[in-house]
């Protein structure tokens, strides 16, 4: 069982810039210090998978997380979401504790 995964909308949406870019399509998902809440997420197209990466699919979609990462955001999902302010991914992190407006940072 994965302890993190990629919704539908999220995997079509990977899967859609990685086509244009002429990339595979696999999504790296990381966590770094700071952001306005203490931590924040970090998205990446990824070539290939380092060694010690958990990994899930979704629709032939991958996604990896380094293994300190991982800690942070076990339990959580990555939607694709589209609404009047926009359209960006977002971590639905059952971890954090709190978050901020900008939806990319969170603290536990």
């Amino acid at each position: 069982m994965s302890r993190v995964s990629l919704s539908p909308a999220a995997a079509s949406r990977i899967a859609t810039i990685a086509a244009k870019q002429n990339a595979p399509a696999m999504l790296r998902l990381s966590v770094e210090g700071g952001g306005c809440a203490g931590f924040q997420y970090k998205f990446g197209l990824e070539s290939a998978a380092e060694e010690d990466d958990l990994i899930s699919e979704t629709d032939g979609v991958k996604l990896v997380v380094d293994p300190v990462s991982i800690d942070l955001i076990d339990g959580s999902e990555v939607d694709f979401v589209s609404n009047l302010g926009g359209s960006s991914f977002q971590v639905k992190n059952p971890q954090a504790a709190s978050g901020c407006g900008c939806g990319t940072s969170f603290s536990i």
